[in-house]
């Protein structure tokens, strides 16, 4: 799933570089087969290509399916909260998973093409009148389980971008902390790294249960685990 919400900082000590210095040292020929290397792995994908056939949205679509299978925390009927959900992939297997008793409310700043049965919210959940209306959505019940597939446009300043990641879980899981149903579940991404160990510690604070997963969809190379919070212990008093 794609970023959601920008949180960049780049600081020049000696003032910005000017633009001919960038394009010296970043020709057009070397982005150029960069490019074209992410596109033939994206291409050859078995996953990206699982997913053409299967008619998802999004190979991410597979790391949500992994993790269900091991942890059972979607089941029909329930009520879901989807956060960052665009392009769809991961509100897709919810959606085939509640089943038509159950609610899947969608949310990102972005713009999300429809998908059957699912409800989608455009817009900033920060914000209190989008807050409102996910939770209207819900016909005032808190959802069972909120998800978030959310990662930070990249600034390709590793400090930065890891310090966005802790950011956006940090308001994932305040939201949780608001409106999750006791017992309910939260399922996320995290990027390893600085902050990432403070982060665990406020979830096992706040869940019964915490795993770290790994799913079989997510790339070697990435830094990216999935974290599995079972059982809210409910809000914290005061």
């Amino acid at each position: 799933m794609g970023a959601r919400i920008v949180v960049a900082f780049r600081v020049f000590p000696h003032g910005a570089p000017h633009a001919s210095r960038v394009r010296n040292r970043f020709p057009a020929v070397a982005r150029s087969k960069s490019s074209g290397r992410w596109l033939q792995r994206h291409v050859n994908d078995p996953y990206v290509q699982r997913a053409q056939k299967e008619g998802y949205r999004s190979r991410a679509s597979y790391k949500l399916v992994e993790l269900n299978e091991k942890d059972r925390f979607l089941r029909p009927g329930m009520r879901v909260v989807d956060l960052g959900a665009a392009p769809g992939g991961w509100s897709q297997v919810a959606r085939r998973i509640v089943g038509d008793k159950g609610r899947v409310i969608a949310t990102d700043i972005l713009p999300m093409d429809a998908l059957a049965g699912v409800t989608f919210v455009q817009g900033d959940f920060r914000e209190e009148p989008v807050l409102e209306r996910i939770l209207d959505e819900l016909d005032g019940d808190r959802p069972d389980v909120i998800l978030s597939d959310m990662s930070p446009n990249t600034s390709g300043v590793s400090s930065a971008d890891q310090a966005a990641s802790i950011y956006l879980l940090e308001l994932a899981l305040d939201l949780a902390g608001r409106v999750l149903k006791p017992g309910g579940a939260f399922v996320a991404k995290m990027f390893q790294g600085a902050g990432s160990d403070e982060y665990l510690k406020a979830l096992r604070a706040a869940f019964n249960k915490v795993s770290v997963r790994k799913p079989a969809a997510s790339r070697p190379q990435s830094r990216e685990v999935y974290l599995v919070a079972k059982g809210f212990r409910g809000p914290a008093a005061g």
